[in-house]
């Protein structure tokens, strides 16, 4: 039977020195102390306890601003905040990025945070987190006022992004094991002089911010891929643009096709909408070939408003009721693409021959 890492047997000191291992390799990939490494169960509740935590630390008037095309465990906490009587607004987006002089005029003296992905899930925007950072900090030191906070769901950037806490610019930073394969693991980097409010009680693990027993083998499986990912970054966002590039060649085919994207793109994850195509059916279609996309976030797939994040980049709701999300890992080669190309032309000349009219 799994020993507990907080007993003081043998064998509970046999896990948590692996528990420990895990957390020392991921603070030395985000160069940060071990003790701002908070082991949580994955992004969702890292997310919450980010968001809910920091604010609900805070006394006073309170202002958030968020991403509103970013995840839901980021977006619907903020709400959550809402309904508590917290002030919350939006981030602006244009041309494919924050708009930061408008992210400018929205910081008050009561802003405590704001809150956003590093790389969308779903269309693969990558968001210029330090220009924010560096528009925080420029009002805090004109308003001489406390430091707001930076909340970054960094959970789709390790595979081509850096992991440091400084290349994010943030003060709060979340990474997904289930992203890497490894369900059930995840972090919250933070350090312990930030306030958290935890959002229950336990006994205690994890500075007393996620209550627990730890989930000793998916962390350090965690850590390794967090790891393995950073070794070969570069190398595979190299052969990823290269795909990228091939793989939207071969779309222009495909009548009617739109390619969503932001002023920098993750080239892993490519994002597109067919205006007047049932784009869950051709979701059906494709699996029955063989592959496995999917039309908007799975922790979305009941809104009828379509993609979230689509309609916040582009502000076309037929775009954002129409898309196909296309991603691909390291063992894909160009010629799974390719054959994912034919079989979505395919797929969408099928539906337009059966299409009523």
């Amino acid at each position: 039977m799994p020993a507990n890492p907080s007993s003081p047997h043998a064998e509970g000191r046999g896990v948590r020195e692996r528990l420990e291992t895990a957390r020392m390799t991921i603070a030395r990939l985000t160069e940060r102390k071990m003790d701002d490494v908070i082991f949580t169960s994955g992004a969702t509740y890292a997310n919450a306890l980010a968001i809910l935590g920091a604010v609900r630390a805070r006394e006073g008037k309170r202002h958030v601003l968020y991403h509103p095309g970013a995840h839901a465990s980021i977006v619907e906490n903020v709400f959550l905040l809402r309904e508590e009587g917290v002030d919350v607004e939006p981030l602006t987006i244009s041309g494919g990025r924050i708009d930061i002089d408008r992210l400018r005029a929205q910081l008050t003296d009561a802003t405590v945070l704001v809150s956003l992905d590093a790389v969308c899930g779903e269309t693969g925007s990558v968001w210029h987190t330090r220009a924010v950072r560096a528009a925080l900090d420029a009002h805090a030191a004109s308003a001489e006022s406390r430091r707001i906070l930076l909340h970054v769901d960094a959970s789709q950037a390790p595979f081509t992004e850096k992991l440091e806490m400084s290349h994010h610019g943030a003060d709060l930073l979340v990474f997904d094991g289930s992203k890497l394969g490894v369900p059930g693991s995840g972090c919250l980097i933070a350090h312990r002089t930030i306030p958290l409010v935890p959002p229950y009680r336990g006994g205690g693990q994890e500075r007393g911010l996620a209550n627990g027993t730890q989930n000793v083998e998916a962390q350090a499986r965690f850590a390794r891929s967090l790891a393995a990912l950073a070794r070969d970054r570069e190398g595979f966002g190299k052969r990823s643009m290269i795909a990228r590039e091939s793989l939207l060649v071969a779309l222009r085919e495909v009548p009617g096709l739109v390619v969503n994207e932001g002023d920098r793109q993750a080239p892993q994850i490519v994002n597109v909408s067919l205006p007047g195509r049932d784009t869950d059916y051709l979701v059906t279609l494709l699996d029955e070939a063989g592959f496995a996309v999917s039309t908007r976030s799975a922790c979305e797939t009941d809104s009828d408003q379509g993609s979230r994040a689509v309609f916040a980049l582009t502000g076309d709701l037929e775009r954002a009721r129409s898309t196909v999300r296309i991603s691909w890992g390291i063992g894909t080669k160009p010629r799974h693409l390719q054959r994912f190309a034919r079989a979505l032309r395919d797929a969408v000349r099928f539906i337009d021959a059966h299409a009523i009219t």
